[in-house]
C-alpha cells in the first residue's frame, strides 16, 4: 500500500518540476541566442560607430567603443558630397534591379521545366548548375571578359547585368525547383480541364502559388548582385560604369586606409540590404522553409 500510494505522489512531483525545467531551458536558449546575435551584429555596430568618430577617436588605445563626439563629415563629404560615389550607387542599383528581374524571368520557367516536364537525364542536366556554384567567380570573369570584348559589352551596364545574371541563375534554379515540387499536379490538371494550356496554367496558377519562392530568389539575387566585386572590377574599367563595391576599394590605398570615409560609405551601402531583409523577412523565411522538400 505504501509503495502504490507513493507512485502518484512522485508522478505529481515530476509533473510539477517540468514547467521549471522548461523555463530554465528556455532561458538558456535565450541567452545563447542573444550572445550569437550580439556576435553577428557587433561588426555592423563597429562599422556605424567608426563612421561617426572624429579623426582623433579612430586610433585611440584602448579603442573608443562609444563615440564621445559625433562627426557626420565622412557622410557629407565622402558619400553625399562625392559625385563618383553617388554615380556608383546609382550604377549598383541599376545593375542589381536589372539582374534580379532577368534572373527571376529566366529561372522561373527553367526551374518549372526541371520539376514538371519529363526531360531525359534531368538529374544530369542539373549537374552543370551545381558545378557552376562551386567555381570561383574569377574563373568565370576572365573568359567572360574575352567574350564580352567581342560583343562590345565591356564597360556597359547591360554587360554587368548579364554577367551577374549568369552568376545568379544556377542558385535561383536550384532554389526554385523544390517549390514547384510542392505543388499538387491536380491544380494544373484542373486548369487544363478549364481550357488553359500549359503556359497559361503556369502563369495563372503556378506562379501565384510559388510567390514566396520568387520573392526569396529575387531577394538573394539582389543581395548577391549588390555585393558582387569581381565582375565590377574586370568588366568595368571605366569609373562611369563601376558599381559601388569597386568604388569602396578606392578607399584602401598603398599608404593606408581611410577608415572614416570607408566605414561611412559601407554603412550607406549596407542600408538597402538591411531594409530589404526587414521588409521581406516573412517571405524569405517562409520561402526557405517551404522550399526545403525532398524529391
Amino acid at each position: 500500500m505504501t509503495t502504490t500510494s507513493a507512485r502518484p505522489a512522485l508522478t505529481a512531483q515530476a509533473r510539477a518540476r517540468r514547467p521549471a525545467q522548461r523555463s530554465r531551458r528556455t532561458w538558456h536558449l535565450t541567452v545563447i541566442g542573444i550572445v550569437l546575435v550580439a556576435i553577428y551584429i557587433f561588426p555592423l555596430y563597429w562599422m556605424v560607430t567608426t563612421s561617426l568618430k572624429t579623426e582623433d577617436q579612430l586610433f585611440t588605445n584602448p579603442p573608443t567603443w562609444i563615440p564621445t563626439r559625433i562627426d557626420f563629415s565622412a557622410y557629407l563629404d565622402t558619400v553625399f558630397g562625392n559625385a563618383q560615389m553617388m554615380r556608383s550607387l546609382a550604377n549598383s542599383a541599376i545593375i542589381s534591379v536589372g539582374s534580379t528581374i532577368l534572373t527571376v524571368v529566366i529561372a522561373a520557367p527553367a526551374a518549372y521545366a526541371f520539376a514538371r516536364l519529363r526531360l531525359r537525364w534531368s538529374a544530369l542536366l542539373l549537374l552543370p548548375f551545381l558545378l557552376a556554384q562551386l567555381l570561383p567567380t574569377i574563373n568565370i570573369a576572365l573568359p567572360m571578359f574575352a567574350l564580352f570584348s567581342q560583343w562590345g559589352l565591356v564597360n556597359t551596364l547591360p554587360g554587368l547585368i548579364l554577367a551577374d545574371t549568369v552568376l545568379n541563375l544556377p542558385f535561383a534554379v536550384i532554389v526554385l525547383r523544390p517549390f514547384y515540387l510542392t505543388i499538387p499536379r491536380e491544380l494544373e490538371e484542373a486548369a487544363e480541364m478549364d481550357g488553359c494550356n500549359r503556359l497559361q496554367a503556369f502563369l495563372r496558377i503556378v506562379l501565384p502559388v510559388v510567390r514566396s519562392g520568387l520573392v526569396t530568389v529575387a531577394a538573394f539575387a539582389f543581395v548577391m548582385t549588390w555585393g558582387e566585386f569581381t565582375f565590377g572590377l574586370t568588366l568595368a574599367t571605366k569609373q562611369e560604369v563601376q558599381p559601388v563595391t569597386v568604388t569602396l576599394n578606392s578607399f584602401i590605398g598603398q599608404y593606408g586606409t581611410q577608415w572614416g570615409p570607408l566605414m561611412a560609405a559601407s554603412t550607406v551601402v549596407a542600408i538597402p540590404i538591411v531594409v530589404l531583409f526587414v521588409v521581406f523577412q516573412r517571405y524569405i523565411t517562409g520561402g526557405l522553409a517551404a522550399g526545403s522538400v525532398k524529391d
